[in-house]
């Protein structure tokens, strides 16, 4: 292995303590971010607890205790801030439902037993639909599809209480749902079907009065919560319920958001949702005429900038932790939704994203370990991977859309996806730096993050290294990162580093791949004996890159936009072999014209 990029005396490691005081809102220039190595998800005793619980939701006293007082009417209308999907509203309206690329006839439907993968189904239980079908449809169009889809889900669940139509998050959907576009699903005259729609509101906000802190996800509370809010403002009598929600809502908070904003699944699909969520929430509280409360105007300021950290200089989201390309469009109707205008968040401990913006040109970095098991959405073995994007057109990014399953993602891709090597970062031995199990959970591999930031002249300067190789190969991975002012050079620098704490080594020596995988529309050239690539991009702007030791291979590679819909892209790496003793590969990647 070599010992550095080119020109590597000018921006080479000197040690830590240079950089003392230098990382904004971080003491001694220096961050340490520990992932809890114990956690692997709920326990046995905790499943069967859960599962125990949700079977009392078939007994009789459960359903006892969902009848209640029939409202006659909603007590307000809240606005819903989000735009539907044009496309699958149009599906919706001609017929079927259609969710990433997979559809659903509307004909002879069971609503009891979809038969559909699990996000497909919570699209249709959570009646995501019928935003799409009025963003495509004008309300004459919209009524008649809308109710008749309504009846038959009302035949088949509205008197049992089952999984998954009566799990607590797709309750709490549901419910602002139905409630934002009334409109639609209250205007009939038929007064008895008026009836069954205000009945199973109602009942639902009995059920979560029960339920909401017994959802199984950080995500899945937040949502339960808010659907007991909800409730409390639309229903007659809400008192007392809304004073038990509020409270509810704010420990949901508590548990969902990281103190920078960031959520603890470290997902942006999930930081997406709880944006719109919270939006619709506060749209509930504007259609009363009742004061926002104060925890939830903060808590929106504070999801929005680390939401935003991940957008690259067109908008769009980065790939990570299962999330896809999300459009610009999209995201930036959700900011709007919210009514939060910030910047995006430069750095974030918790969260573990860190942002550099320099010209046209931004570089995101994952400096934190993945999520723990109990908190991961189609959690990735990420640490120390970065994208680097400059104008409309991504040159280093991640594959993406491992939480995306549908007709294009099948679950056997979406686990391939969530792997180390469908990350630009570097991989040992074509192992994870944290080991993705059997069921889909994380198990052992990354514990501690430590990260430096500082700007230096004319550039700003990352470094992070990650433990998930110290336990097989007794290896740190060091990633150093200088991103130039203007945004025309990046030059980077992967090191492994000896553990001194760790002896056990399986291999004398053992090889190592850095993958960089480009983004679409990109046309890639090797050049200088393969020591070199030459990039053209989508804007007819070249970029090259280089390597200080090794040859440079082109390999097949996938790109998941915020569809769920992959593109075939490539991707350069190079391979190498390391001793005990560790070693260095510099590269470069820099504007050309």
């Amino acid at each position: 292995m070599s010992e550095g990029p080119p020109d590597q005396d000018d921006w080479t490691s000197d040690g830590p303590a240079q950089f003392n005081d230098d990382l904004e809102d971080a003491p001694d220039g220096q961050s340490l971010t520990i992932r809890s190595g114990s956690d692997r998800g709920q326990s046995l005793a905790q499943q069967a607890t859960m599962l125990y619980y949700r079977m009392t939701w078939r007994m009789p006293m459960h359903r006892l205790r969902l009848s209640g007082k029939l409202p006659l009417r909603l007590l307000a209308v809240p606005v819903d801030p989000v735009d539907g999907d044009r496309v699958q509203g149009t599906a919706v309206r001609a017929g079927h439902f259609l969710f990433r690329g997979l559809k659903k006839k509307h004909e002879n439907i069971d609503f009891a037993d979809l038969k559909l993968p699990p996000q497909f189904e919570d699209y249709v239980h959570r009646f995501q639909w019928l935003r799409d079908l009025d963003t495509a449809a004008s309300r004459d169009q919209a009524v008649p599809v809308a109710e008749e889809l309504i009846e038959k889900w009302l035949d088949a669940n509205g008197g049992k209480i089952r999984q998954p139509a009566w799990r607590p998050d797709n309750c709490g959907w549901r419910l602002l749902i139905w409630a934002s576009h009334a409109p639609i699903v209250l205007s009939s005259k038929d007064l008895v079907y008026r009836s069954k729609v205000l009945n199973n509101i109602a009942r639902t906000a009995r059920h979560l009065d029960r339920t909401a802190d017994k959802a199984t996800s950080s995500l899945g509370r937040l949502v339960a919560w808010s659907g007991v809010v909800a409730s409390s403002l639309l229903l007659p009598e809400g008192r007392v319920r809304r004073i038990v929600g509020e409270a509810g809502l704010e420990k949901a908070m508590s548990e969902f958001f990281y103190a920078d904003g960031g959520s603890v699944s470290r997902s942006p699909l999930n930081q997406l949702d709880a944006v719109i969520l919270l939006s619709m929430l506060k749209e509930v509280y504007v259609a009363r005429k009742e004061d926002v409360p104060e925890y939830l105007g903060e808590a929106l300021k504070k999801a929005v900038p680390p939401l935003t950290a991940l957008t690259h200089f067109d908008g769009s989201m980065g790939n990570w932790q299962g999330g896809g390309a999300t459009d610009s469009k999209q995201v930036a109707q959700v900011v709007e939704a919210s009514g939060v205008r910030s910047r995006p968040l430069r750095q974030a401990r918790d969260w573990g994203y860190q942002r550099v913006s320099s010209g046209r040109s931004v570089l995101i970095l994952d400096a934190a370990p993945p999520p723990i098991a109990r908190m991961a959405v189609a959690g990735c073995a990420s640490t120390c991977a970065f994208e680097f994007s400059n104008g409309d057109c991504r040159i280093i990014t991640n594959c993406g859309g491992a939480g995306l399953v549908g007709a294009t993602i099948p679950a056997s891709l979406a686990r391939g996806l969530r792997t180390t090597a469908a990350h630009s970062t570097l991989c040992i031995d074509d192992s994870n730096s944290t080991s993705i199990l059997p069921d889909g959970k994380l198990g052992r591999g990354v514990n501690e993050v430590e990260l430096f930031r500082r700007d230096v002249e004319n550039a700003t300067r990352l470094e992070a290294n990650h433990d998930g190789y110290s336990r097989r190969f007794g290896l740190i991975h060091k990633r150093l990162l200088l991103l130039r002012s203007d945004g025309l050079e990046l030059r980077g620098e992967d090191m492994l580093i000896p553990d001194g704490r760790k002896r056990r080594r399986k291999k004398q020596e053992v090889e190592y791949a850095l993958r960089f995988h480009l983004g679409p529309d990109i046309e890639s050239d090797l050049i200088s004996d393969g020591k070199g690539v030459l990039l053209r991009l989508k804007d007819g702007n070249l970029w090259q890159f280089r390597s200080t030791s090794g040859a440079i291979a082109q390999e097949e590679s996938v790109f998941v936009d915020g569809m769920g819909i992959p593109h075939e892209v490539k991707q350069m790496v190079i391979t190498d072999s390391v001793s005990s003793g560790g070693g260095a590969t510099g590269w470069l990647l820099k504007h050309m014209g």
